[in-house]
C-alpha cells in the first residue's frame, strides 16, 4: 500500500508502538501528546499510565479476573515483544522466565480456589505448576515466608521506562514527528484538533486513554506503586502474593530495585499514595520476602488506568479514525497484539 500520512493522538505505549510500526512500514507519522517531552516525569500522576506500570506480562495470572480475549491477546503479545525489542536500537530488559504465585498457609483455601480457576481456564501448557518449597528456594532464595507456590512458565516482564524511551527513539530515527505539549481536544475523521489548530491526515488514531473522554465512556482506575531499593535481595522473576484483599505483585528491576503494587481503586484521584496502600502492600511484600525489612522506599507513584465499562479493550474503526482504548490493568500485556489487530484490520 502507498505511504499515508498518519496522525496519532496519544504518546503512551499504544501511541509509540503505532508510531514505531507505521513508520517502519514507510508511512509519514505525527504524534501529539500533552507531555512536555518524551521522557518520564518525576511528579506522580502527570504522565501516561504506561510509565507507572510494573510491566508484568502475565496472561495466565490475569485469567483470575479477565476472560479469554485478554488471555489470547496476552499470549500473542508475549510472542511479539521479543521481536519488537530485537528491532530497537536501545536496549530493553525483557524477561520471559515465568512468574510465581505465592500464598501463606493461612490463605491456602483462597489460593487454591484461584489456582483452580486458572487451571480451568488455561490450556495445559499454560497451567500453574505446583512447586515444593525446595524448588521455590532454588528458583528464588530470597522468598521464605509463603508456604505454597506455583510457577507460571509462560509469563515474564518488560521494563516499561526503557521500552517507552526505546520505542520513541527508534520511531524518531524512522522519521516520526513528535508534537509534545500538544493536547488533542477532539478527534474527527482525518483530523486532530489541538487548541484552535486543525491538523489534517489520511487517517488518525485516538489512543489517549482517559483523555479520550467524552468520545468514549472511559474512566480512570487509580493504581499505586512503590519502588524499593533492596541491595542483596535478589529476585529473578515477578511474583504475586495471593492475599485475601489484593493480588500483590513484586517485580524486579535493575540496580537492586523492586516494584511493589496491586492497588486498584475506583477513583480518578491523582494525589499521592495513601496510608492504607502503603501499610497493606509493603507489609504483604515483607511477609513474602522478609529481607525487605531493610529496603528503602525510593519512589512512590499513582496513575489512572483507562478502563471501559466492561473492563475490556476496544479497537473501533470509523471513516478516517481508529480508536484503541480500555487497556485497564493489561496495558503492557496486550498492547502489541491490539496494535497488530488494528493494523491488520485496516490493511495499513
Amino acid at each position: 500500500m502507498a505511504a499515508r500520512h498518519i496522525g496519532i493522538a496519544g504518546g503512551g505505549v499504544l501511541g509509540r508502538l503505532l508510531a514505531f510500526q507505521l513508520s517502519a512500514e514507510g508511512h509519514r507519522v505525527e504524534v501529539f501528546d500533552p507531555a512536555r517531552d518524551p521522557g518520564p516525569r518525576e511528579t506522580s500522576g502527570t504522565q501516561a499510565a504506561a510509565w507507572t506500570a510494573a510491566g508484568m506480562l502475565s496472561p495466565v495470572a490475569e485469567l483470575e479476573r479477565a476472560g479469554a480475549e485478554v488471555f489470547a491477546l496476552g499470549l500473542r503479545s508475549c510472542a511479539l515483544w521479543p521481536q519488537i525489542v530485537q528491532s530497537l536500537s536501545q536496549p530493553v530488559e525483557l524477561r520471559l522466565q515465568g512468574s510465581l504465585l505465592l500464598a501463606h498457609r493461612s490463605d491456602a483455601g483462597a489460593a487454591q480456589r484461584v489456582v483452580g480457576l486458572l487451571q480451568a481456564k488455561a490450556d495445559a501448557p499454560y497451567q500453574p505448576q505446583p512447586l515444593m518449597l525446595t524448588q521455590l528456594r532454588e528458583l528464588e532464595p530470597s522468598i521464605s515466608g509463603p508456604a505454597l507456590a506455583w510457577l507460571l512458565p509462560c509469563e515474564g516482564q518488560i521494563h516499561p521506562l526503557q521500552a517507552l524511551q526505546a520505542l520513541a527513539a527508534q520511531a524518531t530515527e524512522q522519521g516520526v514527528q513528535w508534537h509534545w505539549g500538544a493536547a488533542v481536544s477532539a478527534v474527527e475523521p482525518g483530523t486532530l484538533r489541538v487548541g484552535d489548530a486543525q491538523h489534517r491526515f489520511d487517517h488518525v488514531f485516538d489512543v489517549r486513554g482517559v483523555g479520550a473522554k467524552p468520545a468514549l465512556p472511559v474512566r480512570g482506575v487509580r493504581g499505586e506503586v512503590f519502588w524499593l531499593h533492596a541491595p542483596g535481595v535478589p529476585l529473578h522473576r515477578p511474583v504475586r502474593l495471593l492475599h485475601p484483599r489484593h493480588s500483590i505483585y513484586i517485580v524486579p528491576r535493575p540496580a537492586d530495585l523492586l516494584v511493589v503494587g496491586a492497588s486498584e481503586i475506583e477513583s480518578e484521584d491523582r494525589s499521592p499514595v495513601s496510608l492504607r496502600s502503603t501499610l497493606e502492600l509493603l507489609s504483604a511484600a515483607h511477609s513474602a520476602i522478609p529481607a525487605l525489612a531493610e529496603a528503602r522506599v525510593v519512589h512512590t507513584e499513582t496513575n489512572l488506568r483507562p478502563a471501559l465499562p466492561d473492563n475490556l479493550p476496544v479497537v473501533r474503526h470509523t471513516a478516517g479514525i481508529t480508536e484503541i482504548n480500555g487497556l485497564f490493568r493489561h496495558g503492557w500485556l496486550i498492547a502489541p497484539a491490539l496494535v497488530e489487530r488494528a493494523l491488520q484490520e485496516l490493511a495499513l
